[in-house]
């Protein structure tokens, strides 16, 4: 097969070409510190400028997506991640937004006047889907959306809501251009102590996200009776819930209630005591209490104060971290247990739970320090603020001791074993990055990549950013692979992706809703958004829930 060192020529059917700072205090006395400081320095001078933000009442434009003229993509290799299958010398016709035929090349035919897309020697994937992104709450959203795109990603679960985006999205006011992925699921806001500080209030707060369209339910720390409730609650509204686990809730026990997809591996140490011979005393070690008094919980506005006391601790907990949990990780990791973790990922397999590793997230927490970070193009295009938080808490990081570093690494290494086991016994996997754009190094390419790294196979790295995004979201019938009806998002790639998982980068050519981009073109368009900057109406009107998102980020 012909393989190709620049991108192929996009031509219509009438030739017209197509258009240093000291080390902090732990992480849990921060959180009981600043939790109290919240109601003792008052509201306005707490959060300053993020409040400020926070409260705006900016309304972004309407953003009507286009339609897409007809395209007929011929001579490719169709690849089908759900048999693994790969037919060559096929022809992909799209038109309205949807895969219409997909058949021999001869074979397929368009109207006069579509554009025609010479794919020979090249294979056609469907788009990406990253399962796991805050890109909404991004100081610079388009320009965060263009960069997902361009690396393959055509579709996102964005992991944070708010009335506000919820709105946005129903009103058509996101800045969703064909330059940017889908938005194909989003919650609500958070469950936090502030949204669910009981049961009944878990249960109310979840059907008061079903009433203004939440897709699904975004859990990140309650006390362990609400985390219980709000499962329930989720399902009785034929909603699913996911995200992380309190510090009261075991890996098993929330499998078995029914929650349906684990973030991060679950956060903290639940996971790794899970798989360790002394798992009965360890958990008994385990401190179980909320990192948040009970008693500022109820305060008005406390969640946005809070927020913005954390924000810069929250780029990377664990330059913050509690050397009592981190000994205490560590005791798990030198007990860890390969049946014990297949024991663990059997029983989220009966229970129907799915795993969203984000090994991108974890990795660039654990291993903060890792010289390849330093060298990350994202750097340059992150703002002089966001850089200067991110080289101040990377400067605290470096100062712990040398024995909390190695934990991390090995807690980094661990935590790849685990995906690899998990994976192994039948638990879905699927691929996310928890990228907000703070941090470098969180890209669903480099995430593939350790899945890869990890023990999937080609396929597998494959099936888990298309085929098991859609089965998860329901939407099998619309993405995850090229059939007709699907949605007109795919790929072309210049090298067999079934061969060499590290091909999935191999991008000619992106296809979003119907439209073609060349991958210089996709590149020149992340530079001009990155010279033009942030508009000042999306910025304004995304602030508010970018700075919610901050307090999700690991707590």
């Amino acid at each position: 097969m012909k393989r190709h060192s620049t991108p192929p020529e996009i031509t219509s059917a009438d030739d017209h070409p197509e258009p240093r700072t000291r080390r902090g205090p732990s992480r849990r006395t921060l959180l009981r510190t600043a939790g109290i400081g919240a109601v003792g320095v008052g509201l306005g001078a707490a959060a300053g400028p993020a409040w400020r933000a926070a409260t705006s009442s900016a309304e972004p434009a309407r953003v009507p997506f286009p339609s897409a003229d007809e395209l007929r993509v011929d001579g490719v290799t169709v690849v089908d991640p759900l048999d693994g299958s790969a037919t060559g010398g096929r022809s992909v016709l799209l038109r309205g937004g949807r895969v219409v035929t997909v058949g021999a090349v001869g074979e397929v035919t368009s109207s006069p006047g579509a554009t025609v897309l010479d794919g020979d020697g090249r294979w056609a994937v469907p788009g990406y889907t990253n399962m796991h992104s805050h890109a909404l709450q991004a100081e610079h959203p388009e320009l965060l959306l263009a960069t997902m795109l361009a690396e393959g990603t055509t579709g996102f679960r964005q992991m944070l809501g708010t009335d506000d985006l919820l709105r946005y999205r129903a009103e058509d006011r996101l800045p969703l251009t064909p330059h940017a992925p889908a938005l194909l699921s989003m919650p609500g806001r958070l469950v936090l102590p502030f949204t669910a500080g009981s049961p009944q209030e878990a249960r109310d707060e979840v059907a008061r996200q079903w009433d203004r369209g939440a897709d699904f339910i975004k859990m990140v720390m309650v006390e362990r009776e609400t985390f219980f409730a709000a499962v329930e609650a989720a399902h009785e509204r034929g909603m699913r819930i996911a995200g992380h686990l309190p510090p009261s809730v075991g890996v098993a026990e929330a499998a078995e209630a029914g929650f349906d997809c684990i973030e991060h591996l679950g956060t903290g140490n639940a996971v790794f005591i899970a798989c360790a011979t002394d798992e009965d005393d360890l958990w008994a070690q385990q401190d179980k209490t909320m990192p948040i008094p009970g008693w500022v919980t109820g305060l008005p506005f406390v969640d946005k104060v809070f927020s913005a006391m954390t924000d810069k601790q929250l780029i990377n907990p664990a330059a913050f971290g509690d050397p009592a949990g981190v000994a205490l990780l560590q005791r798990a990791l030198d007990g860890f247990d390969e049946d014990k973790a297949r024991a663990l990922a059997r029983t989220l397999v009966a229970h129907g739970t799915w795993q969203s590793p984000t090994l991108v997230r974890l990795r660039t927490q654990y291993l903060a320090d890792s010289p390849e970070y330093a060298s990350d193009p994202w750097l340059r295009r992150m703002s002089a603020g966001a850089r200067a938080d991110y080289e101040d808490v990377l400067a605290t990081f470096r100062a712990l001791p040398a024995e909390m570093r190695a934990t991390y690494r090995e807690a980094y290494a661990r935590s790849a074993d685990v995906v690899r086991i998990m994976h192994a016994e039948g638990v879905p996997v699927v691929a996310a990055t928890d990228g907000q754009g703070r941090v470098p190094g969180q890209w669903l390419q480099l995430e593939l990549q350790e899945l890869a790294a990890a023990g999937l196979s080609p396929l597998d790295v494959l099936r888990s950013a298309t085929v098991a995004p859609a089965r998860y979201l329901g939407r099998s019938d619309r993405s995850g692979r090229l059939v007709p009806g699907a949605d007109a998002d795919l790929l072309l790639l210049d090298a067999d992706p079934l061969a060499d998982a590290a091909h999935l980068g191999s991008i000619s050519v992106v296809v979003r809703g119907g439209h073609p981009f060349t991958a210089d073109e996709l590149a020149a368009t992340v530079d001009r958004l990155d010279a033009e900057g942030p508009s000042a109406a999306a910025t304004a009107a995304l602030a508010g829930a970018r700075r919610s998102t901050d307090l999700c980020c690991r707590l």
